[in-house]
């Protein structure tokens, strides 16, 4: 087996053994294998050993490197997980499986158009700036249920929330919090966790974990 095919077995691994822990069943949990600034030959070994859900930062640089990786392996699930420009949402929409970065009213109106006009839908996920950071995207905590009800209003249905914890504190109670969050708003899924944290976000309520260096290597 590649290095990737190995770390893949570990990640999943470790995925399984916190879901046991949480008496949770580890079908239920997603790994999203953050393929941002990887080339296509990078990729494959993943894709080869089994890894099916693949997340970017970008859309221009997805849209560079997906269509033929998705032509040679047809089964591929994209998700974008970075910041969404709201002229760009055509494009997303035409390109992803599922966004995880809806953080704004804007956004959800250029969803809403790109949505109606491709007549398709991604799943879609509220973004959460779950530390109140200046520096990173995601709606205030006070604000996500009038974003909640402008995407509804709007004709979207947003499956879940997804929040990065500040990095430099403890990220449990950040997990707690968006799975209470997603809870209270009857919204089934929870993108969070990455390379350094999954184990406790699956422990924790996540059904998408988010990790990349776990899985391609250090940079």
């Amino acid at each position: 087996m590649s290095d990737a095919a190995d770390r893949l077995v570990e990640v999943r691994a470790n995925i399984v053994g916190a879901a046991k822990r949480a008496q949770r069943e580890p079908a239920g949990i997603k790994l999203i294998a953050v393929s941002k600034t990887h080339e296509a030959e990078a990729i494959r070994p993943l894709i080869a050993a089994g890894q099916h859900h693949f997340g970017e930062n970008r859309v221009q640089e997805a849209a560079a490197k997906w269509p033929a990786l998705r032509a040679e392996t047809p089964g591929v699930t994209l998700h974008l997980i970075g910041q969404l420009q709201s002229n760009k949402a055509e494009e997303a929409v035409a390109l992803f499986d599922a966004i995880h970065s809806v953080d704004r009213s804007s956004l959800v109106q250029a969803l809403a158009k790109a949505c109606a006009k491709a007549g398709k839908q991604p799943q879609l996920f509220v973004q959460v700036n779950i530390g109140d950071e200046e520096q990173k995207g995601g709606c205030a905590v006070s604000d996500l249920p009038a974003l909640l009800a402008e995407a509804r209003d709007a004709g979207l249905k947003i499956d879940g929330l997804m929040a990065i914890p500040p990095a430099t504190q403890e990220p449990a109670p950040y997990f707690a919090l968006l799975d209470e969050l997603a809870e209270r708003h009857d919204l089934p899924l929870r993108s969070m966790g990455m390379s350094g944290d999954y184990e406790t976000a699956v422990m924790l309520g996540a059904t998408h974990v988010r990790v990349g260096t776990a899985l391609f290597g250090a940079r």
